[in-house]
């Protein structure tokens, strides 16, 4: 790559500040440590990577204060994707005391851990909705992380509430490791038909056979993707340091430069900086 590049998706966390409890057993365990900035920069900086989106990890109201201010120190944070409660009746009051905030202006987008809620119509609870609508005056965008069950609410909800963007992280999570593409990518192409709705290019290597993936195992569902949404509608994401339980930064970057290969420099363009750009308004 020699373009610029947005890497639209990454994380960071220092354990003693607060436990990611979502860090368990011995699979995980490399996770296990804390991962900063200056641990992302080494990585990203050599290949390109001028910008990137900081996205929350857990549902604690503390952590999207401590992005923003994370951000306005950063030369290469230029937005982040952080959480409120959706549910709480004040939530339009919520979304602007964190625009108040020291790096407010950073603040780009909600999003909550849906894919671990029971209820696979979660984003369809009348709460829920008032707050998606709060998240749309608010003038952000909305990212999922959901299972493939739960796309089909994804749709409704991306229906129901045109004035919104919907960013789908990780592609919807399909079952790259068994090899099976439906009924993914039937409710992944409903989804793309709404012309609010987004898709990162992010995190499948997590999704495939961790220690044996190849990029034809990838391209089944990145060739979905970028039929159903188009590169305009796609954007690259690295999705570190979680990615390292299955490839390194540069492993990950350059699966996705294979995936979009056949594309012109114009559509890879979009992919890797124009899409997250616009979209989050960085």
């Amino acid at each position: 790559m020699t373009d610029p590049i947005v890497d639209a998706h990454h994380h960071v966390w220092d354990l003693s500040v607060r436990d990611q409890d979502w860090i368990t057993g011995p699979d995980l365990a490399p996770l296990r440590r804390d991962f900063g900035v200056p641990d992302l920069e080494p990585e990203a900086r050599p290949l390109g990577v001028q910008a990137t989106v900081l996205v929350q990890t857990i549902t604690v109201a503390e952590e999207t204060p401590e992005f923003l201010a994370l951000a306005a120190e950063s030369a290469l944070i230029a937005g982040v994707v952080g959480w409120t409660d959706l549910t709480r009746p004040d939530v339009a009051e919520a979304l602007a005391a964190l625009r108040e905030l020291p790096g407010g202006r950073y603040l780009a987008g909600i999003r909550h851990q849906v894919q671990g809620e029971p209820d696979p119509e979660w984003l369809l609870r009348p709460d829920v909705r008032r707050g998606l609508a709060a998240v749309a005056e608010a003038g952000l965008v909305y990212d999922l992380v959901v299972l493939p069950h739960q796309l089909p609410a994804c749709v409704k909800a991306a229906a129901d509430h045109p004035g919104l963007t919907f960013v789908l992280d990780h592609l919807g999570k399909p079952p790259i490791a068994s090899g099976e593409l439906e009924p993914w990518a039937s409710h992944v192409r409903a989804l793309a038909a709404l012309p609010n709705t987004v898709c990162k290019l992010s995190g499948m290597v997590t999704e495939a056979d961790w220690r044996a993936w190849t990029v034809e195992d990838l391209r089944p569902y990145a060739d979905t993707v970028l039929d159903a949404f188009g590169p305009e509608r796609l954007m690259f994401g690295s999705d570190w340091p979680v990615c390292t339980l299955a490839a390194s930064y540069a492993e990950v970057t350059r699966a996705a430069d294979a995936l979009t290969g056949t594309l012109g420099a114009n559509e890879r363009a979009e992919v890797f900086a124009g899409t997250a750009t616009r979209v989050y308004c960085l």
